[in-house]
């Protein structure tokens, strides 16, 4: 098997700004597998708040490129766990190899991944489209450029009641809400009250990761469901979210790809919790994996793709919220 690895810079639509961070640019690593005239496809974007680089992902994967290229028929989850020891400092690095791994496996197989899975797609839940915080004008207007059943709405600024009042002016879609760890216990469920009766559906990731006990009372007294994401990275992080949490927002970059995220969403409806998978700015060759485990879903919110400049892939479409599969084997993407 070979190893290839291409770095891209993504450039975006507009600049995206959440509650930490702004943006213009979405540094992208692509991992290609290739073996017996096929090629599998893994994507991982870089993030500083998880302080994770390209430079650092490329390097990671490089240390172990004999270990990869010598490895032969493997189910994913055998070569998961033959290359997490190596990677368990890099989340990222192993989501992009994780991902090219599992297409590759699928399409060797003459299947599409959710095939190998035996899901079923009748039931697919719709992608909300972002809204990333800007003034309460250009935040309206990137609404308006695309008319969408959903919208996440990115907040914790100063006048979060007063932008989500004026979105409700302009659509009838569905809100969610995602402050990215920008409010405290009072200010979440005060807005959690107001926020209702606009039409939210709910908040995400309200509160610093860390603070559990916030968590549990907002927990308790929110007038809407709370989804965790900074708070739920890795595997053993499920079982903290119940009780303290609705729902889990699993992104396939943060827990090490495909092979541990489906794990994950199969854990959280076993404890009763909702279930949503969230992207990074990938491109589609990132979204195009996270598709396959929308039988898995409550929610999804998979609209990376859709806030580039220019994409760098074929693979899954999106029209309205509706997730379409290509003709394709494995996750069925193409690199342009």
């Amino acid at each position: 098997m070979q190893l290839i690895l291409r770095e891209y810079n993504l450039k975006l639509k507009h600049t995206f700004t959440i509650s930490r961070e702004s943006i213009d640019f979405q540094p992208s690593l692509i991992v290609e597998l290739q073996s017996e005239g096929y090629s599998g496809f893994g994507e991982a974007t870089s993030n500083p708040y998880y302080h994770t680089t390209v430079p650092m992902m490329r390097a990671d994967l490089e240390n172990i490129r004999s270990l990869i290229e010598n490895t032969t028929t493997e189910t994913p989850e055998e070569f998961w766990n033959k290359v997490h020891p190596y990677l368990k400092e890099d989340m990222f690095a192993l989501c992009a190899l994780d991902l090219a791994y599992s297409d590759l496996y699928a399409r060797k197989k003459g299947k599409k991944l959710y095939e190998l899975w035996n899901f079923t797609t009748d039931k697919n839940p719709l992608t909300d489209y972002t809204i990333g915080i800007a003034s309460i004008e250009k935040m309206v207007a990137k609404m308006k450029e695309l008319p969408w059943p959903i919208y996440k709405i990115k907040l914790g600024t100063q006048e979060d009641i007063e932008i989500v009042t004026e979105l409700r002016k302009h659509t009838d879609a569905i809100f969610r809400i995602d402050a990215n760890c920008g409010w405290g216990v009072e200010e979440t469920i005060s807005n959690s009250i107001a926020l209702k009766k606009l039409g939210v559906e709910f908040l995400e990731q309200p509160m610093k990761a860390d603070n559990w006990e916030a968590h549990k009372e907002v927990y308790k007294h929110s007038a809407l469901p709370i989804i965790a994401d900074e708070s739920c990275i890795i595997e053993s992080d499920v079982a903290k979210c119940h009780n303290h949490f609705h729902g889990v927002n699993v992104k396939l970059v943060k827990c090490g790809g495909l092979t541990p995220g489906k794990r994950m969403l199969e854990e959280a409806k076993k404890l009763g919790l909702k279930t949503m998978v969230g992207c990074m700015t990938e491109s589609t060759v990132g979204i195009s994996a996270i598709a396959h485990l929308l039988p898995l879903l409550d929610y999804v919110d998979m609209d990376g793709a859709l806030l580039l400049d220019k994409d760098i892939a074929t693979g899954v479409t999106i029209n309205y919220g509706k997730i379409d599969y290509p003709d394709g084997n494995g996750t069925g993407v193409t690199l342009l």
